[in-house]
């Protein structure tokens, strides 16, 4: 693609938008939950790990521990347990109770609204502040990057950067506020229908005539 300013960009992003959009009616998290707690903890679980795994594992693991106080009182042996087949199941066994613990301890057993506050909490980074922020309480703080937002987001030209917080930081300048959570949806939705990693189906791909990386 040739050099494009800002204000092109721009304009291509909100058509990229658009499109997925009505390609994607329904995107959304795929991490079931049914409040910020559940959000939380199910998002500490899916890194490095899949979100269907994670919805295999949490019924179970909120049928014991259904809120922060319960968590943050758990046997870690008994927790690890549950979320075993989630990998690296010690190190987020030892995120959650300490979390739960943070939350009940400094938040009166909610889980807070802020980032600054959510990034203080054990297990969570950026773009799970992100995740919980813009699923759980509505609030657009950022955009979430994950691998296929980053690779989507390379792809169509949105940013050249392989950073998560420099892509996040690229896509924000693109579109306003009120459509960066659902950007993220949109972007992991096309990923997983069309535009895989390895073998991109451009000649299925809505986005193809706006995609310098496409092949037809």
């Amino acid at each position: 693609m040739k050099r494009e300013s800002q204000a092109v960009r721009r304009e291509r992003a909100t058509q990229i938008f658009d499109l997925l959009q009505v390609e994607y009616p329904d995107a959304r998290c795929a991490l079931e939950h049914r409040d910020p707690y559940e959000l939380t903890v199910a998002t500490i679980l899916s890194a490095q790990c899949t979100d269907e795994r994670v919805n295999m594992v949490t019924p179970e693991l909120f049928g014991r521990f259904p809120d922060p106080r319960s968590l943050a009182n758990a046997d870690q042996d008994e927790l690890e347990s549950i979320i075993h087949s989630t990998g690296f199941f010690r190190s987020k066994a030892r995120n959650l109770i300490g979390m739960a613990l943070a939350v009940v301890e400094r938040h009166g057993g909610r889980i807070p609204e802020t980032m600054t506050d959510l990034l203080k909490l054990p297990g969570v980074g950026r773009k799970t502040a992100n995740v919980i922020l813009g699923n759980a309480f509505g609030i657009a703080e950022g955009v979430v990057v994950d691998t296929h937002v980053g690779r989507l987001s390379r792809r169509l030209g949105l940013t050249k950067e392989s950073n998560p917080e420099k892509v996040e930081r690229d896509l924000k300048a693109l579109l306003p506020k009120d459509r960066w959570t659902l950007l993220s949806h949109l972007l992991i939705f096309h990923g997983r229908a069309v535009c895989a990693a390895r073998r991109p189906r451009c000649e299925a791909c809505t986005l193809s005539f706006l995609c310098p990386s496409s092949t037809v």
